[in-house]
């Protein structure tokens, strides 16, 4: 978990120039403030089919999931089949950009909730020696719809 939380964090810089976090003492407290910051946050791998492999408390809550559940599901199913296409756009435009903070779309929870986010920033995850390592997702603003 320190190793991934890490990434997040050093990736999130990368491309944004911002820090997800002000400063962290060590690597305990990082793991827990991303947990339990008011903000989502959610990852997934590199997969043909990508598999969620990190969210934070407030995102479990938002999609309620729990732990188990959330990172085992592909990362494709937090989306209405009908906006599918839509979420393949932005992942293709991440891809080719690093990040992008602009993305608004709909989301649907385990119990069938949607909800609405607004300017997430959506970035690409790259591991120490600068390989691809999935990509995350920052979430700040949302309403149910």
């Amino acid at each position: 978990m320190i190793r991934h939380v890490r990434i997040l964090c050093s990736s999130y810089h990368h491309w944004t120039g911002r820090d997800l976090l002000d400063s962290v003492a060590d690597n305990v407290d990082i793991i827990k403030r991303l947990d339990e910051a008011p903000f989502a946050l959610v990852s997934h791998g590199t997969e043909p089919d990508p598999i969620f492999n990190y969210a934070n408390r407030t995102a479990l809550r938002l999609f309620e999931m729990n732990w188990a559940d959330f990172t085992s599901m592909p990362s494709r199913l937090s989306a209405e089949p009908l906006v599918q296409e839509e979420r393949d756009r932005l992942l293709a435009r991440v891809n080719s950009h690093g990040y992008i903070d602009d993305y608004t779309g709909i989301r649907i929870s385990s119990t069938g909730k949607r909800f609405m986010i607004r300017n997430a920033t959506v970035w690409n995850l790259l591991d120490e020696s600068g390989q691809a390592y999935g990509q995350a997702a920052l979430l700040h603003d949302w309403q149910e719809v």
